[in-house]
């Protein structure tokens, strides 16, 4: 679910909910293990406990400290076999279209925060076809709402 747009020691993480397309990007300015781990909790601890309940990676060694997901979310963790690159399709096609804003040379400590967000509405409010020309934040707007419903 990581996609790392390198340039030195910064890059672009892309994490992607799989039914609704919905695209979360941050900078993470350090490549080690726990500096993501804990941006992915800073991200998305604040979701409703069902809509993190895993995560799944590539098997790059920024992931070593994966149990801390368990540990600091209660999500659980998943890793491609390798050289298996259809079992993160989903995650392969948004970086894709990442990269059509954040091309090879782009200069990642010179892109903003406030730029990446932009980059994630425009990503996340572009209706898709494989999502019935809705957007990926309709369904899982949709998605949230039927979770607070059910647990009432």
């Amino acid at each position: 679910m990581i996609f790392r747009k390198e340039h030195g020691s910064a890059n672009v993480a892309t994490v992607v909910e799989r039914k609704s397309r919905y695209t979360v990007l941050f900078r993470n300015n350090d490549r080690r293990s726990k500096p993501i781990v804990g941006q992915l909790i800073s991200h998305l601890g604040a979701l409703p406990a069902q809509a993190r309940q895993s995560l799944t990676f590539d098997r790059g060694l920024e992931f070593v400290s994966w149990r801390e997901l368990e540990k600091g979310m209660g999500t659980s963790v998943w890793f491609c076999d390798p050289q298996a690159p259809w079992q993160k399709g989903t995650v392969e096609n948004t970086n894709k279209r990442v990269r059509r804003y954040l091309p090879a040379e782009t200069v990642v400590l010179d892109v903003s925060n406030r730029e990446i967000r932009a980059l994630c509405d425009r990503l996340n409010t572009t209706p898709r076809k494989c999502l019935g020309f809705q957007t990926p934040k309709e369904i899982f707007s949709q998605y949230l709402l039927a979770m607070k419903g059910q647990s009432m």
